[in-house]
C-alpha cells in the first residue's frame, strides 16, 4: 500500500521481504481528463468499482466517481465514510467525498456534482439499462448523456512500477505456494484439497488471497480449461492442470503448470512437450508493438503442426492488473499491438475429452526488445512419488 503522497509505506510482503513501491495513483485523474475531451464529453461518471480503485485508490463496494476538469467527487454510502477518507489520503489524491444512504439521495449528489457540464460521460459497459434510465430521466435530465468505452482501462493497460512490483509480489507468493504443494500430490490428495493447500500457502506468503477461483483438474478432468476442483483423488500417471494466482494489493498473479505424479503415459507427455513448445514460441514473440493476434498465431502454429490445433480451444492469452482477465487479449480476432509496461499472459493449452489436458502459462511484462516473466516456478512435468 501506499503512504501520503503515494509513498511507499515500507512494509514487506510475507516471505519474500519485497519493499512495495509507490504507485503514481495522483497523477490517473488527469491523464484521464486529457482523453475525455476526444471522448465527447466535460465530465464522466465512472461507475465500475476496478475503476474507481485505479483512480483513488478507494475500495469499497458502493461508489461513482464524478470526474470534472477541475475536481474529483467520490459519492458512496454512510459505511465507507471514514475509509474513502483514508484510502484516498493515502493515495495522495485529493477529492470531495460525499455520502448519502439512499440511492435517490446519492443521485442528487452526483447531479449536483455535474451541474454546470454539457455533456456528461457514461461507462456505456458498466452501466445497466435501469441506471442509464435514470441518469437521463432524473439525475442528468439537463445533460447530454455520451457513452464512453474503454477510458480507463485503457490508462490501464500499462502499469508503472509499483504496480509492477504488487504483481511481482502476487507471483512470487504463488511461485513459493506451489514450490511448497507440490510434492503433497504424491500423497493422493482431492482436487479441492491440493486447491485449497495452494490458497492457504499464497496466504502464509503475504497474499490477501487467491487472485480468483483456483483450478485444479486430474486425469480426464483436465479436458476442461475452466475445470472447478472437486472431491475426486489425484491419481499417478495423470496430468494435473493447477492454474491459480495471488492478489497482493488489489493486484493479481496468473499461472498455471502441468503435473504429473510418476511416469505419464506416452501420449501425456507428448501433449506436455507440444504445449511447452507451444508456449515458448508464444512467450518469444512478445515485444513492444507485436501484434496481438501475431502473438496467438504463433502459439497456435505449433499446435497445429503437431496435429493437435482443434484441441487448442481458447484464446492464447489475456492482460492481468487489478482484474486477472483484462485489456489487451491475445487471440485470433485480436486486434492492436502490445506496448512496453503491460502485462499479459502466454498459455497455450489442448484439451482432448476422456484422456485429459495440458496448460503451460505465465504472466509476462512486455519490455521494447521482448518480455521478462514475473512468473517463475519451475516447468518439469513429473512430480516424484
Amino acid at each position: 500500500m501506499t503512504g501520503p503522497g503515494g509513498r511507499s509505506d515500507q512494509r514487506s510482503l510475507g516471505d519474500h521481504r519485497q519493499m512495495v513501491v509507490p504507485m503514481d495513483v495522483a497523477s490517473r485523474a488527469d491523464r484521464l481528463r486529457a482523453t475525455m475531451d476526444e471522448a465527447g464529453c466535460d465530465a464522466l461518471c465512472v461507475t465500475r468499482l476496478v475503476n474507481v480503485r485505479y483512480l483513488t485508490g478507494f475500495t469499497g463496494s458502493s461508489a461513482v466517481l464524478v470526474v470534472l476538469p477541475g475536481e474529483l467527487v467520490l459519492v458512496t454510502d454512510g459505511r465507507y465514510r471514514e475509509q474513502a477518507a483514508a484510502e484516498l489520503a493515502a493515495a495522495g489524491v485529493v477529492a470531495r467525498v460525499e455520502t448519502a444512504m439512499t440511492q435517490e439521495a446519492q443521485g442528487q449528489l452526483l447531479a449536483a456534482a455535474a451541474a454546470g457540464c454539457a455533456r456528461v460521460g457514461l461507462e456505456a459497459e458498466a452501466v445497466t439499462w435501469a441506471q442509464q434510465q435514470r441518469y437521463r430521466d432524473r439525475w442528468l435530465a439537463g445533460c447530454e448523456l455520451v457513452a464512453t468505452t474503454g477510458l480507463v482501462e485503457g490508462l490501464r493497460l500499462v502499469k508503472d512500477a509499483g504496480e509492477v512490483a504488487r504483481m511481482e509480489a502476487a507471483a512470487a507468493a504463488a511461485d513459493g505456494a506451489l514450490a511448497a504443494v507440490g510434492p503433497r500430490l504424491a500423497l493422493g490428495p482431492t482436487e479441492a484439497e491440493l486447491a485449497l493447500d495452494l490458497e492457504s500457502e499464497m496466504r502464509a506468503r503475504g497474499a490477501a488471497g487467491p487472485g480468483f477461483d483456483t483450478i485444479v483438474a486430474a486425469g480426464p478432468n483436465a479436458s476442461r480449461p475452466h475445470h472447478r476442483p472437486t472431491d475426486r483423488p489425484i491419481g499417478p500417471g495423470e496430468l494435473v492442470i493447477v492454474d491459480f494466482g495471488a492478489v497482493v494489493d488489489g493486484y493479481r498473479s496468473d499461472m498455471t503448470r502441468t503435473l504429473c505424479v510418476g511416469e505419464p503415459t506416452a501420449e501425456a507427455r507428448r501433449m506436455v512437450e507440444v504445449v511447452a513448445e507451444s508456449q515458448r514460441a508464444g512467450v518469444a514473440a512478445v515485444c513492444h508493438g507485436a501484434g496481438a493476434a501475431d502473438v496467438d498465431a504463433a502459439c497456435r502454429a505449433v499446435i497445429e503442426e503437431a496435429g493437435m490445433g482443434e484441441a487448442f480451444l481458447h484464446g492464447t492469452g489475456h492482460g492481468v492488473g487489478l482484474e486477472v482477465h483484462e485489456a489487451p487479449r491475445l487471440a485470433l480476432a485480436a486486434t492492436g499491438t502490445l506496448v512496453e509496461g503491460s502485462v499479459v499472459t502466454v498459455e497455450p493449452g489442448v484439451y482432448l475429452p476422456g484422456h485429459g489436458g495440458a496448460r503451460i502459462e505465465d504472466m509476462v511484462l512486455v519490455t521494447k526488445q521482448g518480455c521478462r516473466a514475473l512468473t517463475n516456478a519451475p516447468k518439469e512435468l513429473v512430480v516424484s512419488p
